[in-house]
């Protein structure tokens, strides 16, 4: 699965220098920030409506837009994948509450 970040994070890289005319990403990194964070918005009220209304392909299909919207936000900003896994296995074996009290901010 790592795998699967990995080739997708490339590409995002790539569509930085892309044509927005070309391609989606290379449109909302033309557009910003702003609208990249706009987008993560809409796919997470989306995501919330499907899981409200419990069909498990809608459900899978909405995570899917929020992680590929997400992942275009750290490509934004110059941060890879490999940095969220980690800073997830940081917190592998951490209770949420003992996680919550060791950050500073």
């Amino acid at each position: 699965m790592n795998d699967i970040l990995t080739r997708l994070a490339a590409i995002l890289e790539e569509r930085k220098t892309a044509d927005p005319a070309s391609s989606y990403v290379a449109k909302l990194y033309a557009k910003g920030l702003d609208a990249i964070l706009k987008k993560i918005g809409e796919e997470a009220t989306e995501t919330v409506m499907a899981a409200k209304d419990g069909i498990p392909d809608k459900i899978i299909y909405e995570v899917a837009d929020l992680w590929f919207h997400t992942l275009i936000l750290l490509a934004q900003q110059n941060l890879q994948p490999e940095q969220v896994l980690a800073e997830l296995d940081r917190r592998f074996g951490l209770s949420g509450l003992e996680e919550k009290a060791q950050r500073t901010e």
